[in-house]
């Protein structure tokens, strides 16, 4: 293979990002064969089509989608490489990309970010998806801060650091027509019906090992690995649901839900992994700086 391009590498990949050669001829302000022609070239030093049409549109190929992942990670890691070294002093807005777990509270989501969200010159791009995923983006420069209620996996060889930024206690909540008097716990779950987090939950792997110490086996009627789910049952259904506050925050303000029992030996951590790197993003430093007192680094 011949060597490649960084200038035809960018010809295709602002065509992946505009949707088609018309657009992104706009984009460059060059006509459409122009592009056309280069992109050829391209596919000729690959030996192999980036695009097939499908439909009047271009579609990408297997090998087409292999190289749209690495454009993405070039010219985004040079963006921010360009911001980080001053280049771009001109430039009004500056832009954090952050990762979370597509189940975690967007209640603490939203409170974690609280010190950016005024800030007009501050451009926040949210991605939701799976912790490796999540890492998997931290490792390509695509994602600068993952959002997790479990720490990364520990391994020498990733860089990975899991900073503690919130932990609080997690809840019995019910609606108030269901009652509104404390609950003993750990006994009320003999008798009441329970809407709990899934196994994949550190809640739940907790809350398990102490209803086994117990010796008691609740009344599960829902398991819901979405936090936001779990909050609309919640006031959906009549049962308790064990929840962190923070997820049901605003049903407990209006009187939609009430708490009918803190669980003291069960903690809800939120973490935010970095990872470390030589130009690293200023706002990332900001919101860890902005965390509770509790913060803290744990891996």
């Amino acid at each position: 293979m011949h060597s490649l391009n960084l200038h035809h590498l960018k010809i295709f990949w602002v065509i992946t990002q505009s949707g088609g050669l018309t657009a992104a001829a706009r984009r460059l302000n060059v006509s459409p064969s122009t592009l056309s022609t280069q992109l050829k070239e391209l596919e000729q030093r690959l030996g192999s089509p980036l695009f097939v049409r499908e439909n009047k549109k271009l579609t990408l190929t297997e090998t087409g989608r292999v190289v749209q992942d690495h454009c993405d990670v070039i010219f985004r890691t040079a963006s921010e490489l360009t911001r980080a070294l001053g280049r771009n002093s001109s430039a009004r807005t500056q832009s954090i990309k952050v990762g979370s777990l597509a189940t975690l509270s967007r209640n603490f989501q939203l409170q974690f970010l609280k010190p950016l969200l005024d800030r007009l010159d501050v451009e926040i791009e949210l991605r939701s998806a799976s912790l490796p995923d999540l890492l998997a983006g931290l490792r390509d420069h695509t994602i600068d801060l993952v959002l997790s209620n479990l720490p990364a996996p520990h391994a020498a060889e990733t860089g990975w650091h899991s900073t503690l930024v919130h932990q609080q206690a997690v809840s019995l909540v019910g609606r108030p027509e269901e009652g509104r008097g404390r609950l003993k716990f750990p006994d009320a779950l003999r008798t009441n019906p329970v809407m709990l987090p899934s196994s994949q939950s550190n809640i739940r792997v907790s809350f398990d090992l102490l209803m086994a110490q117990n010796e008691i086996e609740p009344i599960i009627i829902a398991e819901v690995d979405d936090m936001s789910m779990l909050r609309l049952l919640a006031g959906s259904r009549p049962a308790l649901t064990l929840v962190p506050p923070v997820v049901v925050r605003q049903e407990l303000r209006s009187g939609a839900l009430v708490e009918r029992c803190r669980i003291p030996d069960l903690q809800e951590r939120f973490y935010a992994i970095t990872r470390e790197r030589r130009f690293p993003n200023p706002l990332v430093r900001e919101l860890l700086a902005a965390g509770t007192p509790s913060s803290r680094r744990v891996a």
